[in-house]
């Protein structure tokens, strides 16, 4: 496969990477088949994170032996030096390794978690000596907030920012990848097919494959995805009049009711969780059903405290049906979790 430079990482690295997060669901030995099956087709970068439950360690038995073709990303969520250690830690033991490649700060989207990770004596100086001492080879950052990661790559602290870019959330196209290129910030974009939105994977990486300097993630949880997400990277790039034509409907379809995960809906005055709210349809096809129905189960109930103000559309920058949206999640979930035998 066509490999890229990771920006000053100067990491060389497979033009599509492998995304942790739907391994999850499956059986040990299925998911280390998988990883390996993708290794196979020329993927070079493997990105999980200590919160993704079985994740690191399923990939440290896939890539038992093939360390060395493998650039390896985790991420910790932690936000105190203590607790950013103990995940470093951990993530080493089940990944079987001595150095990761890229430890990411994970989810970095208020200004408070921002001031978190580089406050002195902080994470970021935690995983600086993990650095010094060869357990890290490298500093990124993933955020949903555009504020916190056009803040994030200014800063020069960062290797990589890690921030959703598809044709539906395609905000970073403005601002935020021309300044990763120009500050030479490895861009990394999650959720290329909108997290589970989107079901054309022509249409998702044909379109990604505009900006050749970026490095797109996708969740794979059968080796069939990443053998067609390949086939799309190796065929012509140029989006046909009619491909372009289908992403201007879908945009159209999708994109007023589409949650970015920005965050800018919270605080609720009610105290609910919206922004989880919001993303449970693609928790339910992404996660382990005990994970979600036992994590997110207190969330939903919360739901039921909405007064149905209206704050949250108000402060909405892309206008979404927040009320009516999260009303059709909270049935969705309930009706799955019965379903699948939670109820």
């Amino acid at each position: 496969m066509k490999e890229i430079r990771l920006g000053r990482t100067r990491l060389s690295v497979s033009a599509v990477g492998f995304g942790g997060i739907p391994i999850q669901r499956l059986s040990e030995a299925d998911a280390v088949d998988v990883v390996r099956h993708c290794l196979d087709l020329g993927v070079t970068f493997v990105d999980t994170a200590n919160g993704y439950t079985t994740s690191e360690e399923r990939i440290g038995r896939a890539i038992a032996g093939r360390r060395e073709s493998v650039i390896l990303a985790t991420k910790t969520a932690a936000r105190d030096g203590k607790g950013v250690l103990e995940h470093l830690a951990l993530s080493l033991e089940r990944l079987g390794v001595k150095t990761i490649d890229l430890y990411q700060f994970h989810c970095v989207s208020s200004p408070e978690d921002y001031e978190s990770i580089v406050a002195a004596g902080g994470p970021l100086d935690v995983v600086r000596e993990a650095q010094a001492s060869r357990h890290v080879r490298h500093i990124g950052l993933t955020s949903h907030s555009m504020e916190t990661a056009l803040k994030a790559v200014e800063s020069g602290r960062f290797a990589t920012i890690m921030f959703p870019f598809n044709f539906i959330a395609n905000e970073a196209a403005e601002e935020l990848i021309p300044l990763a290129l120009e500050r030479d910030v490895g861009f990394i974009a999650m959720k290329p097919l909108a997290g589970g939105a989107l079901d054309n994977a022509t249409l998702a990486f044909k379109y990604l494959r505009q900006f050749p300097q970026i490095l797109p993630i996708a969740g794979i949880e059968r080796a069939e995805e990443m053998e067609e997400i390949v086939a799309i990277m190796e065929s012509p790039a140029e989006l046909t009049p009619g491909e372009r034509d289908e992403i201007q409907r879908l945009r159209a379809e999708l994109g007023n009711r589409f949650c970015r995960r920005c965050g800018y809906c919270q605080p609720c005055p009610e105290g609910v969780s919206i922004q989880a709210l919001m993303i449970l349809d693609s928790v339910i096809k992404r996660m382990p059903a005990a994970h979600v129905f036992g994590d997110f189960a207190p969330l939903v109930d919360e739901a039921g405290a909405c007064t149905e103000c209206g704050e949250c559309e108000e402060k909405c920058p892309y206008g979404l049906p927040i009320r009516e949206m999260v009303k059709e999640r909270v049935a969705l979930f309930r009706s799955e979790m019965v379903r699948c035998g939670f109820g």
